[in-house]
């Protein structure tokens, strides 16, 4: 069933609900002695509206996401599909070609194999778009026979609109929770699965990193899956070389910003700033890819350094540190502006200058804010992929010298789930135990610069 169905199915129905019963309210206000109700017709119209479109919309989303599933089925079990083979991307392909076919997102077949497909698909997806309407139409009628029997002159209907607007407001705000909850138990599952063909030291501790996608699941070698370079790289780009750029740079714009430029320059400045927070990573890997690397390049080499790479940690760092600029600068300018005005004149009034000041009075105040600041950089760069694709190249090198290419953790995500092996190879499932661990990693940040800003945190009148 195509996903706009249920929402106008939802949307219609709820509005017929809402028109009825608002009309049935005011019937119900005139026909009082005194020509008052427990609550105003436009509650008793919610009220319908909630109970007559809310069941559909949430059947319509739970039916469009098994209803697939279920096509599918229904189209393998014709006999149409007796000569498809058993697995593949040969048989993805004349699925596919039959769906679109059917569905009249292709004119013609262009895989001979796909054409006894097309009226089974055709069939099977008019048999449960009917079905799917059906029961969107009785869970309708049921909604609104409750409606109606419940709406009377003396029915607290504020009270359960209210009530449910509650309701949906805390589902919503359960969202993010629950996302993060099916990311962690997702990545944990398979990553049970990898450690039960790699040993967990052998991964954790092992320093050379060579997966082969094409070698016999059962007979792994874990040797292969030493994650140390993958690790000291996201280290060394993202929270080394790009710190060591972002933080004196963010820092300093954001003191010259609220301290020393005059209203009319901050007002062209800070956004100027915060463009770079919206230009494409890919964008970044450009610069990086046909200007830094070159020029670090040619610069080592002048410098006598002739086997300096094209490709390097160093390159991907630069950029990457002058992407999350604005993360540092914008936090750090909020904090420091959010300190009293009576703290700076104190200061200055007791006869510590301008520099003074900002160095013992406004840093210190804006601490916690200046650090969350920071720790939500580090996020942000660890978790960089495009600028190390182009700039830093795809190498697991264990090496402390920013000229040699070098690659992340989330470079080798996307290598290995893009790769041709099954979902059951050790190498495709190294992809969640690497994503696992970044995942701690980034947590334990977040939990880092939680602390810190509740331990220097301020209040001020």
């Amino acid at each position: 069933m195509s996903s706009a169905i249920p929402l106008l199915l939802a949307i219609g129905l709820g509005l017929a609900g809402w028109l009825v019963a608002r009309g049935r309210a005011w019937k119900f206000k005139s026909e009082a002695a005194d020509g008052r109700l427990a609550s105003l017709p436009v509650y008793h119209a919610w009220y319908a509206a909630l109970w007559i479109g809310g069941p559909v919309l949430l059947f319509g989303v739970v039916w469009n996401a098994i209803c697939g599933n279920l096509i599918m089925q229904h189209v393998l079990a014709s006999p149409g599909a007796a000569n498809l083979p058993a697995f593949g991307m040969r048989r993805d392909a004349i699925l596919r070609e039959a769906q679109n076919v059917a569905s009249g997102a292709a004119d013609r077949v262009l895989i001979p194999e796909a054409e006894p497909l097309v009226e089974p698909f055709r069939a099977a997806t008019l048999l449960y778009d009917g079905i799917g309407i059906a029961v969107a139409l009785v869970l309708a009628l049921i909604g609104a026979v409750w409606v109606f029997l419940r709406l009377k002159p003396n029915f607290a209907a504020r009270t359960k609109v209210e009530r449910g607007v509650l309701g949906v407001l805390f589902l919503a705000s359960l969202v993010a929770i629950l996302t993060t909850f099916g990311i962690f138990v997702t990545l944990v599952f398979e990553t049970f699965r990898f450690f039960g063909m790699v040993s967990p030291v052998d991964f954790l501790f092992g320093t050379h990193w060579g997966p082969d996608p094409m070698a016999a699941t059962t007979s792994t070698d874990g040797s292969r899956y030493g994650a140390i370079p993958l690790f000291w790289g996201t280290i060394f780009i993202g929270a080394i070389i790009a710190m060591i750029v972002a933080i004196p740079l963010g820092l300093m714009s954001a003191i010259y910003l609220t301290q020393y430029a005059n209203p009319t320059l901050r007002k062209w400045i800070k956004p100027a700033l915060e463009i770079l927070a919206g230009v494409p990573t890919v964008v970044y890997g450009y610069f990086a890819a046909l200007t830094i690397a070159p020029a670090i390049r040619e610069i080592a080499v002048s410098v006598g350094i002739a086997n300096a790479s094209s490709e390097s940690a160093l390159a991907a760092g630069l950029v990457m540190g002058v992407m999350i600029i604005p993360f540092v600068s914008s936090m750090a300018d909020d904090s420091i502006a959010a300190v009293p005005q009576a703290m700076r004149d104190g200061s200055l009034a007791m006869g510590a200058t301008t520099n003074e000041t900002i160095r013992r009075v406004l840093i210190p105040a804006a601490l916690p804010g200046i650090v969350a600041g920071i720790m939500l950089a580090v996020s942000r760069a660890i978790g960089e992929t495009m600028i190390v694709v182009m700039a830093a190249g795809y190498a697991a090198n264990l090496s402390a010298n920013p000229l040699e290419a070098m690659t992340t953790v989330t470079v080798q995500i996307v290598a290995m789930l893009t790769g041709e092996a099954s979902m059951d190879h050790p190498a495709t499932l190294s992809a969640f135990a690497l994503g696992f661990v970044l995942f701690i990693i980034t947590l334990i940040l977040n939990v880092i610069a939680l602390r810190v800003v509740k331990r220097f945190r301020e209040a001020y009148e």
